[in-house]
Order: structure tokens, then sequence, then C-alpha cells
């Protein structure tokens, strides 16, 4: 098997430079929260592909169910030939969204395909052509997804010009100044400098930005959002792709607010690691779109399928929101123990929302004083300890963590341990 090294000169020399790449050690096999690169050294995977492997590499279950469908077919398109398995998905999904109007779904194949769609069946449903987004915002690197996300670098650069009518606001951060009465003051300003209300056709949120920094959007703020999207006639769209799927301790982050999305983008987790994405929504706005406006060759794929509906019998059988919840925790008040043991000079502000926790870098504890070196230094050699981290943020300074919700106790303080032995080591 080729070596590490190896593995890297073939990368450089055949992938495009664009495709940008953490780690250097490359996967030999992955088994619950455990990785073995190429060389069979073991890591913690607190990545978890960036929150696809909720139920953890390989889950039996999920394995089970792929293997039984692709002894009976891998493909068909289901515009051409439909399938049970993209229905009871479908079925199970309008189920579990929030709130109590009839739903329906599609399924695509990525979450910038879900993010485009949304906005796709908003403006066919109202009949407008703006959108609304916000800062730090992230909903992929497609055309319109580059365009509504909120960050720059390394995103958008020399891709544009963008879609046009696309409109952002700043997100809510208490830590950083920006208050939910800001937000909402600079939509109204938008409003009357920018973009009439009856022009816009949706307004999209994530409930916790995921690539911007972990920043929770406020119960109270999503709620206002709500009302003002009723009283103008526009589609709220929440984008749940990182934090779907028993993530934060609910199935869906939005449940925390009370609210009723009308349309709903998923994707990263729904399938356990085969590439699956969805819009679910109201039904009558759903409908919206004439037959052939929606679609796509995979999307929906039946293996992918058929693992969805074996990562919701996991989540439901094991109780994953409730092992989120203990999960979070347990990070939480490790990261807030080290903060209060000398190192919140460097440690700014926990953020957590179950199983979706996040520590800002800072110098000298100043929350304007990003230290984005040190984050990346940080990331880099905590994999060299055997730890697998993200790092995020619009500013680069923000560490995520992410480990399975299936992981066993033992192994997430184990992970904790590898943190602290490295944080320390470089503070």
């Amino acid at each position: 098997m080729s070596s590490n090294s190896e593995l890297w000169a073939l990368r450089e020399a055949n992938v495009a430079r664009g495709v940008g790449v953490m780690h250097r050690r490359f996967t030999a096999k992955a088994s619950g929260s455990q990785i073995t690169d190429v060389e069979g050294r073991n890591y913690i995977d607190f990545a978890t592909g960036i929150a696809v492997t909720n139920t953890g590499h390989l889950h039996p279950a999920v394995t089970d169910a792929v293997r039984a469908q692709l002894e009976l077919f891998s493909h068909t398109c289901f515009q051409v030939n439909p399938y049970e398995s993209y229905l009871r998905l479908a079925g199970r999904l309008n189920e579990l969204a929030p709130g109590p109007s009839p739903k329906k779904s599609l399924f695509l194949t990525t979450g910038a395909e879900a993010v485009e769609n949304a906005v796709k069946i908003a403006r066919a449903h109202t009949r407008r052509p703006a959108t609304i987004a916000f800062s730090g915002g992230f909903h992929g690197r497609t055309m319109l997804a580059m365009a509504l996300t909120g960050k720059v670098a390394p995103y958008k650069l020399g891709f544009g010009p963008f879609p046009g009518d696309v409109w952002h606001l700043p997100f809510p951060i208490a830590y950083h100044g920006v208050s939910a009465e800001d937000s909402l003051a600079a939509l109204e300003r938008l409003f009357k400098v920018d973009v009439a209300p009856d022009s816009v056709a949706a307004i999209m949120i994530e409930p916790v930005q995921g690539e911007g920094g972990f920043y929770i959007a406020p119960p109270e703020f999503l709620r206002e959002l709500r009302a003002i999207c009723d009283r103008h006639g526009i589609c709220l769209v929440l984008d749940e792709i990182q934090t779907g799927f028993a993530r934060t301790g609910r199935m869906f982050a939005t449940e925390y607010a009370g609210i009723e999305p009308d349309l709903m983008t998923v994707a990263k987790a729904v399938a356990g690691g085969f590439p699956l994405s969805g819009v679910v929504g109201k039904a009558d706005i759903m409908d919206a779109p004439a037959p052939g406006g929606l679609g796509g060759t995979y999307g929906g794929s039946p293996l992918a399928c058929a693992a969805g509906l074996a990562v919701l019998e996991v989540i439901e059988r094991e109780r994953l929101c409730e092992r989120a919840l203990v999960i979070g925790e347990a990070v939480r008040a490790r990261l807030h123990a080290l903060r209060g043991d000398g190192l919140d000079r460097c440690m700014g502000e926990v953020r957590q929302l179950g199983a979706m926790i996040a520590v800002e870098l800072v110098r000298e504890g100043d929350p304007e004083q990003p230290d984005a070196d040190l984050t990346v230094k940080l990331v880099q050699e905590a994999a060299a300890n055997g730890l697998i981290l993200l790092s995020c943020g619009v500013r680069g300074n923000v560490v995520r963590f992410l480990p399975a919700l299936t992981i066993d106790e033992v192994t997430l303080q184990q992970g904790m341990d590898i943190f602290e032995t490295t944080l320390r080591g470089m503070a």
C-alpha cells in the first residue's frame, strides 16, 4: 500500500489545486469513531466528514441496508423508473419536519443543490426574484449558493460575477457586538433602501452557522424572522444541512425556536455518508414548480435512500438526540475547565448546542484579536497526535468539535485529552 507522502504527490499531480485538503493523511479504513490511515495509524475522528457520519463510520444498520439495496439495483433514475425507498424516506422526513402543515419532499445529491432548489421553489411559489441571506453563512459552492454564502475567502475568490438580487444581513453574534435587534434593524433598512419586501422570495438562514463559526441564532430572532416573513409573504428557508439529524440534540435545530419553516434544506448526515440531500417544505409551496422543473439524474439515489431510512431508525432506536446532549455537555465542560485553568488568554467563547461545539481562539482573551495562526497549528498538531479536528469561522479562528453521536465515553474523553495536551503545548 502507498504511503501518505506518495499519495500526496499523486494528489499534487492529478487533482485540481482548488480542492483544498486539510490533512495529508489518507484514509485506508474507518469504523465507528476511528479512522486508520494508509500507514496504519489510528485517529479519533472529531470531524465526521463535516458532520456527515453522525451515526459513526460504517454503522452496521446502515451498511446492511445499502448492501441489501445493492443486491437489487443501484440506479434507475427516480424520474424514469421510480422506487419505494424514495417515497418511504420522503414520508418519514415529512413527518419529522417541524410544524403542523402537510409537507412534501424532494431529493437531490448535494447540499448546494438543495439550497439552489429551495430558492427555485420559493421563486416559483412567490413569483418574486430576490433572496436574503446572512454574513458568515455558508450555503455551497455552486454559483447561486456562492452568492448566498457570506464569506469571500476562499469560496468566492475569482469566481464572480454572481447572480444578482441576493442581499446579506449581519448575523446576530452577541460575542462580537451584533444583537438580534441590530440584525432586525438592518433588515428594515434593507427593505427601505435596497429591496422592497414584496420583491423578496426567500430569507435563508442557518439556525447554527456551520462554516461561519458555530454561532447560534437566538430563538427569539428566528421567531421574529418568521413573523416578518408571514407579514410580507416571504418564504422562510432554514438551512439544516449541518445542523440536522440529531446533531444539536433535536432532530432539527429549528425546533429550539418553536417555529415552522416554509422550506428546509437537508444533506450531510441524512444518509450516513452516502450522497443525498433534500428540500422538505409545506406541501403547497413544494408543489409550486411544474412537473419537470425539479429533479436530477442521481437525485434520491436508491442506495442513499436506503441508507437514509436506516439512519432514521438508528437515531430513534439508539436515542441519538439524547446522546448528543450528553456529548455536548461533556465537551463543553472540558473546554470551560481549560478556560478556567489559565488558558482563557487564548480561548475565547465556547459555543455549544447539543454535539455541535466550538471554541474561538483569540489573543489576550480579546474577541477582536482572532488567532487564526494558532487555530491552523492546533488542528495540524492535534492530527499529528491522533485527533482529527476542523477549523471554521470568517476569521479562521474557530475550532469545531463534531464527534459521532455513537462515540463511547472513553473515546470521547481520550479525544479531549489529546486536544488539551496539544493546546497546552502550544499556548
